[in-house]
């Protein structure tokens, strides 16, 4: 990036574009940087306030860190020799909590207070907006914020300089280092002041390494140097991958290789195994300890081919490669960790938690995991949310039916005490009298903001619990969910195009997969069932981005401006005056409901 001060003509320009942004205008890429621009999107999406600043307080910042402990010294002296200068000096976590702030002008400082620039607050660019710190964290490198550039208005007065610190033995952002100062008094040499005490902070670090920290470093870059194979080097809290691992191996294909070398390792001794990976590639697992204590070692991954002098792990079930369950679609590596998990609990008849928000497929799971490995087997649901006072007499009556091999009981939240009480006698009979062959049991918890009920005896019955992920964080599946609902709603008669399935895509789905089908649902039933369908037959709540859950008349009044925008193809001016606004108006609230004109 340039590290030359910025004029005002710079400040202004982007004063302008910030304006053009906030009002969905068009802004080019002469009048911001990209980088800027970028985190302004984010920023946007993120649904953060432009004209004000309020941040959480997120706790009481634990100075007694490797990261605090080595960058005391390096920031008390840079604090010394600035002087007086009104420029800070704050240091944070990894996650943009501020740890420490130096501060000798006392009039910067009361500013700072006032945008919460201070300990304990988190400046992470999610709660923050464009800024030093959380913009350099997001970006991963070097970053200046100068005036304007700032998303929050109250933070236009200021210019930073902002630097991740990234750890000297495992390459991790363990921190972040950030020099503020006044707009007015912004220099050319405030980033590289940043960066050198960066550097200096991580030589900090590197000195008041381990020493075991230090040999696993040197074995690791020795294998990685010598060796063309996926080389790993773990320790009790330390985790390093070369590239070509990074590359290679999914979530679940990294936890399966840690997993085999962990009990390689705790034994002591150099050997090689041979394992299945979740993803189905047949693999060489090579563990050598490093000195220093158990668990510590570098970890050689290379594609098996038959030959002697390999064992074979003992497992007692291995994992078959990628199941793709009946009836379900979607091949991230999140769902996939999920539906492998359940498969395994199923085949295995391990009763399991499944938890998540609503509507993120936790029943479907279940389901489609005893139809994978009991296919013929009965497959029962009790509803806690639905039966009240008949919620215990139909759960005995299941659980005493012999023929019954799955069961679900969903929503054990809703359960009261005596709920909970009547589903623990059941499933302690249960236990009783079928000891041989019980039912596959899965309980479904939904997350949610309200407290549950006090589960803990109810779930130590259930050795596994199994996080099922919202929709937001598998959102690539959409492309598959999309044609396959389509194929059950429309008998295959009706498509989606790009640019509809984009907006799907950008979709923030709090309701999730059942959303998602729901919305799809509503397009057959009110607008299409053949053809290819546009952005415009989406519903209302398809076309808006926003990440809070809004009121019924704000819902109401976010559709309106949506039917007016596509009724006035996109003209923000004729759609604000259709429905007795002004255009100042319908920009404020296409930002708020996060509105993604036609």
């Amino acid at each position: 990036m340039d590290e030359l001060a910025p004029s005002m003509e710079d400040n202004r320009r982007a004063a302008t574009a910030r304006l053009n942004f906030l009002t969905l205008d068009p802004v080019t890429p002469r009048d911001v940087r990209p980088p800027i621009l970028a985190s302004w999107v984010r920023s946007r999406r993120w649904n953060l306030p432009a004209d004000r600043i309020t941040l959480p307080y997120v706790a009481d910042p634990d100075l007694d860190v490797p990261l605090t402990r080595s960058a005391s010294g390096v920031l008390r002296q840079l604090h010394e020799n600035l002087d007086g200068q009104p420029i800070s000096v704050i240091l944070t976590d990894r996650t943009g909590l501020v740890l420490q702030r130096l501060t000798a002008d006392a009039e910067l400082a009361r500013h700072l207070d006032k945008v919460f620039l201070a300990p304990g607050f988190s400046y992470a660019e999610q709660f923050a907006g464009t800024n030093g710190i959380g913009t350099a964290l997001e970006g991963g490198g070097p970053m200046h914020v100068f005036g304007h550039e700032h998303y929050a208005e109250d933070l236009e007065d200021l210019a930073c300089a902002g630097v991740p610190i990234k750890h000297p033995v495992n390459g991790k952002t363990v921190g972040a280092i950030d020099l503020t100062c006044w707009r007015k008094d912004a220099g050319s040499l405030l980033m590289a002041l940043a960066k050198t005490t960066a550097a200096n902070i991580r030589a900090a670090l590197l000195k008041d390494s381990s020493a075991r920290e230090l040999s696993l470093l040197e074995a690791y870059l020795q294998s990685s140097r010598r060796l063309g194979d996926m080389v790993l080097a773990v320790d009790d809290d330390l985790l390093l991958m070369n590239a070509q691992a990074r590359q290679s191996l999914d979530a679940a294909d990294q936890r399966a290789v840690l997993g085999h070398a962990a009990e390689i390792l705790a034994r002591g001794t150099t050997e090689s195994v041979t394992a299945e990976l979740p993803t189905g590639a047949r693999v060489r697992i090579t563990c050598r300890p490093v000195s220093g204590g158990p668990g510590a070692g570098v970890i050689q991954i290379s594609p098996h081919s038959s030959g002697s002098g390999l064992s074979t792990p003992a497992s007692g079930h291995r994992p078959p490669p990628r199941p793709v369950l009946p009836g379900l679609v979607g091949r991230s590596a999140p769902w996939l960790v999920s539906s492998r998990e359940v498969d395994n609990a199923c085949r295995t008849g391990q009763w399991v938690v499944l938890t998540g928000e609503h509507g993120v497929g936790k029943v479907a799971l279940a389901r489609a995991a005893h139809q994978q490995n009991t296919p013929a087997g009965l497959f029962h649901i009790v509803d806690a949310a639905r039966l009240g006072a008949g919620f215990a007499a139909e759960l005995e009556a299941e659980l005493a039916d012999d023929s019954v091999q799955a069961l679900v009981i969903r929503h054990v939240e809703c359960l009261d005490k005596g709920g909970v009480m009547a589903t623990l006698e059941a499933l302690y009979d249960v236990l009783e009298h079928r000891p041989a062959d019980p039912p596959w049991i899965a309980v479904t918890l939904t997350t949610e903001d309200t407290e549950p009920p006090d589960l803990g005896e109810l779930l130590s019955l259930f050795p596994l619990t199994i996080e099922v992920p919202p929709l937001r964080h598998h959102i690539e599946d959409v492309r598959e969910l999309v044609p396959h609902f389509l194929n059950q709603l429309s008998h295959g008669e009706l498509t989606c195009s790009p640019d509809a399935m984009q907006q799907l895509l950008r979709s923030a789905w709090p309701g999730n997969t059942a959303e998602l089908c729901q919305v799809l649902k509503q397009v057959v039933v009110r607008r299409r069932r053949t053809g290819v369908i546009t952005p415009a037959d989406l519903p209302a709540r398809a076309q808006a981005t926003s990440r809070r859950s809004l009121s019924q008349l704000e819902a109401l009044e976010r559709d309106a401006i949506i039917r007016s925008l596509v009724a006035n193809d996109g003209h923000k001016g004729r759609a604000a005056k259709s429905l007795g606004m002004s255009r100042a108006t319908i920009y404020r609230k296409i930002h708020d409901y996060g509105i993604q004109p036609p």
